[in-house]
């Protein structure tokens, strides 16, 4: 059986919210629906979805500060908003802070399903392309493999070691936050989760090491660099 579309709708009125919810699932998605910016980013922070659906008025955490910091994690996932506001200047925020689409209130479900399928499909042709060039690597990600000059033969890496450098590599060229990383994938940041850290740096720097071009450096009492 194929796994269904799930979507995280993050939407404070009740009623609105439970219509939304509903309608999308009668198209065979599944919905998880919020009710406020915080309960959303820690639905997020449990299990990535598909697509995000954010009302921008929200109690607790409004939609915009919500995409800005679900941006800060991930460049990837499509985020459509949904507002009462008409200012040019929202819609302008809205797509500067890495919204893919806007939908003003009141709308139809025909639309939002239009516009849902749209930027799923847009977004499936960019997975497409999941393998990317760290210097003369190749790094696949999803399939937690690492080829060097296109040889047959791969690297595997650990789940733990994939996801540190699909981090590094989101912030190329750029300090990566040690505490953030330590919050995400160590679940704390504690001296032994440091030390631990540290070790799956010098990890990935000796798989790393065949091209000279390609560097993890780190960057004394802020984090870790990905040279590339």
């Amino acid at each position: 059986m194929d796994k269904k579309i799930s979507i995280l709708l993050a939407e404070d009125e009740p009623a609105l919210g439970q219509i939304i919810k509903e309608s999308l699932e009668t198209r065979d998605f599944q919905v998880t629906h919020c009710v406020n910016g915080e309960e959303a980013y820690q639905e997020f922070q449990r299990e990535t979805p598909d697509i995000l659906v954010l009302d921008v008025m929200m109690p607790k955490k409004d939609g915009f500060t919500l995409a800005k910091e679900i941006r800060q994690e991930n460049n990837s996932i499509p985020i459509i908003f949904l507002t009462a506001k008409s200012q040019t200047e929202d819609v302008v925020e809205g797509f500067s802070i890495g919204g893919n689409d806007y939908l003003k209130k009141p709308f139809s479900m025909e639309e939002l399903i239009v516009r849902i399928k749209s930027l799923l499909n847009r977004n499936l042709v960019q997975k497409s392309t999941d393998l990317v060039a760290i210097g003369s690597y190749n790094f696949n990600f999803p399939k937690q493999k690492l080829n060097y000059k296109n040889e047959e033969t791969s690297t595997l890496l650990t789940h733990r070691e994939a996801h540190l450098l699909f981090h590094l590599y989101q912030r190329k060229n750029e300090v990566l936050d040690r505490t953030f990383i330590l919050n995400k994938l160590w679940n704390n940041d504690d001296f032994f989760s440091a030390r631990s850290m540290d070790v799956f740096i010098s990890k990935l720097r000796k798989k790393l090491s065949e091209d000279n071009n390609v560097k993890i450096v780190n960057v004394r009492g802020f984090g870790y660099k990905l040279i590339c």
